[in-house]
């Protein structure tokens, strides 16, 4: 007897990826799932902090805390942990634990600031304290730095400025007596030297250097802090017709305030 054929229709074709695109896709998805996760951390903390649970120098979790709340490896915690210290919203002390960093107002890079504005603008008590405005003879760097001969007169300033008390910037200036020859006789308890100088001396071009550097004993007590303390310095140029007016240098400590900007991809600051 001769075997009838079978009527069960046959199975349509499996498709089959090939190995190697597989293992493309496996590979791409650990990478996606642990960029999930440590997001995940950083958002957790942002969100703790931003709603005050978390204020700043409070303690956080443990690594090894995150590690088990969120059943996720070492590797990824520490990741989102760096990049929260990046960003400046916590702070890291070996063998210590990680806190919620103290938040400093920051000020901008592009423009020349109006720091009393700033500050108020923060709700904070503004005060500027001129310790010295003097006519003396320029040093090498200032009168390089000023297009001068070394030992020409240049007009001198002192100040420092607070935010609520608590000293925010050391003002050192010097000024071209060619460019500004009234500087020395105004009263700069009504309006600081910075905001005259933008007030009433045209400028077209402005330089920015900033250093990060440790401050002199003077410095540091004239800003009332440790001298192991770093410092943020903007030392600034400003030039009128490619003459130079003044060069000033803003030393900040550096656990009180910071320096940025936003700005567009054409270099313009952007608004707000």
């Amino acid at each position: 007897m001769s075997a009838r054929p079978s009527r069960r229709p046959a199975a349509a074709p499996r498709s089959v990826r090939p190995a190697a695109a597989s293992n493309a896709v496996a590979g791409t998805a650990a990478p996606a799932q642990a960029m999930a996760l440590y997001e995940q951390v950083k958002d957790h903390i942002s969100r703790k902090i931003q709603e005050g649970i978390w204020r700043a120098g409070d303690r956080l979790p443990s690594e090894n805390e995150l590690v088990t709340q969120f059943g996720i490896s070492r590797m990824t915690v520490n990741r989102a942990l760096r990049e929260l210290v990046e960003q400046g919203r916590i702070v890291r002390v070996a063998g210590v634990g990680s806190f919620v960093a103290e938040d400093k107002p920051q000020s901008t890079l592009l423009q020349i600031a109006n720091l009393a504005s700033e500050i108020r603008q923060r709700g904070h008590d503004y005060r500027c304290d001129v310790l010295a405005v003097e006519r003396i003879s320029a040093t090498l760097d200032i009168a390089a730095a000023l297009d001068l001969r070394t030992g020409e007169s240049v007009f001198h300033s002192l100040c420092i400025h607070r935010e609520d008390g608590l000293p925010v910037q050391l003002e050192d200036r010097h000024v071209n007596p060619r460019q500004v020859p009234q500087f020395a006789a105004q009263d700069f308890t009504q309006l600081q030297p910075s905001e005259y100088l933008v007030r009433n001396v045209p400028f077209d071009q402005i330089e920015h250097v900033v250093d990060a550097v440790m401050p002199t004993a003077e410095q540091a007590a004239l800003l009332e802090m440790s001298p192991l303390e770093p410092c943020l310095l903007l030392t600034r140029r400003t030039w009128s017709r490619g003459v130079p007016i003044t060069v000033v240098r803003c030393l900040h400590p550096a656990t009180r305030y910071r320096l940025g900007s936003r700005f567009r991809a054409d270099g313009n600051p952007v608004a707000g």
